[in-house]
């Protein structure tokens, strides 16, 4: 069941709840209970005085010795004694009549093959019953209201501290290495046991997170060495003059890779650690310097498989840019393009805003493009030997980046991703 109410309205409403139903029970409780006793004892009275009138008064042949505010009649009574017609439809026992602003009780027995009838005014009674009543419904408001404002401060003092553990938690993240263990600072109850829990949640995250930063750190140490035997290799080879054409080739790609695999070690590095400030000091690029190296490396893979890369520097993007972070999204989304696209062409157009990379693959269907940014979710057809991480990156680096990724329908048919940078230059 989900509550939408916060847990203070919800103390408030079950002590006003509570009040109410106990409130109301006490309250019809003393309603009855007047009236039971109304009814019983004014009825023994009544009884008593119709049982002297019939068997004394009567039997005697004198008239009845009534008390002040009592009216008697019999049914074949003459003069003051003649029966209402009113009264004659009443049932044997005891009632409450009225009298336009008087009120009586009224006692009726047959006796004697007669029926007799004894009022007794009561309209003082009435007076004070009806004062009894608006008591009785004033209490009931009042307690209402009272049960309001108790479950209130009470709800108040009971939510101190979990509203404590919230403002805790909730700046926890910015201390998260030297924020002290909050359990100790509650009592040893559930708001307690919740402090506790979550004390072990966040030394569990934080395991994790120092195990992702030392290996992110080890990573990128570790895998800087290789780079560098690689690429001054390269350039021993390439100083080489019995070296041909094709094997020269070779040692360009070489370098090339290998510078890219560097940017690569560099993006995943700043990615894990992100921090501003980090990709404010990283190393920058512009646009068509990057477009140009990447459509240099790409074009021979794009046209072996029998596309044709078109590139259109038409605008280019004021400003430098995170050289590792552009080299990734444009290739990443170059590599996709290629692996998707069997005929037709793969479009690199640069633009004011920044680039977009189009394909006449078989396209992405409308319902399934927003998850084609998630991680480990490949298309339909599935290409290459990727795990569905590249599209994922892209959009995580452009996040990172404060830049904007979208994916749109290509004409006829394949998919346009449109990249619109922020330069942080």
């Amino acid at each position: 069941m989900e509550y939408k109410q916060s847990l203070s309205r919800r103390i408030v409403f079950a002590f006003v709840l509570m009040t109410a139903l106990v409130g109301g029970l006490f309250s019809v409780g003393i309603v009855g209970v007047v009236h039971v006793v109304e009814e019983r004892l004014i009825s023994h009275d009544l009884g008593g005085e119709m049982d002297r009138i019939i068997n004394e008064d009567l039997l005697s042949g004198r008239g009845p010795r009534l008390d002040p505010g009592m009216r008697f009649f019999i049914s074949d009574g003459m003069g003051v004694y003649a029966m209402p017609p009113a009264l004659q439809r009443l049932e044997e026992g005891f009632h409450e009549v009225f009298d336009g602003e008087l009120s009586f009780h009224a006692l009726v027995r047959d006796s004697y093959g007669r029926r007799f009838v004894l009022l007794q005014d009561q309209s003082d009674f009435e007076a004070r019953e009806q004062i009894l009543y608006a008591a009785v419904v004033t209490g009931y408001v009042v307690s209402l209201a009272f049960a309001g404002l108790l479950g209130w401060l009470l709800s108040r003092k009971v939510m101190e501290p979990v509203a404590r553990l919230a403002r805790q938690v909730r700046h926890r993240d910015q201390l998260l290495d030297l924020a002290p263990p909050l359990a100790p600072d509650y009592a040893s109850d559930e708001v307690g046991e919740l402090a506790s829990a979550f004390d072990y949640a966040m030394g569990k995250l934080h395991d994790v997170l120092n195990r992702e930063k030392l290996f992110t750190s080890d990573v990128s140490h570790e895998l800087r060495t290789p780079l560098m035997v690689i690429a001054s290799s390269c350039e021993l080879l390439a100083e080489d003059a019995s070296l041909g054409p094709r094997a020269r080739n070779q040692v360009a790609r070489i370098a090339a890779a290998s510078e890219e695999m560097r940017d690569l070690v560099q993006t995943f590095l700043m990615l894990a650690r992100a921090r501003t400030k980090d990709l404010g000091i990283a190393p920058q690029a512009g646009v068509l310097s990057v477009a140009d190296d990447l459509v240099a490396q790409w074009r021979e893979p794009i046209e072996a498989k029998g596309l044709a890369l078109i590139y259109q520097p038409d605008a280019v993007p004021a400003g430098q840019f995170n050289a590792a972070f552009l080299r990734s999204v444009m290739s990443n989304l170059l590599r996709n393009a290629m692996h998707y696209t069997d005929s037709g062409h793969i479009r690199l157009q640069l633009c004011d805003s920044g680039f977009v990379i189009e394909d006449t693959g078989e396209g992405i269907p409308e319902e399934h493009r927003e998850r084609m940014f998630q991680p480990f979710v490949r298309g339909a057809s599935q290409r290459g030997e990727g795990l569905g991480l590249g599209l994922s990156l892209v959009k995580r680096i452009c996040a990172a980046a404060g830049w904007e990724v979208s994916l749109h329908p290509a004409q006829p048919h394949g998919c346009r991703f449109e990249v619109r940078l922020a330069s942080v230059a």
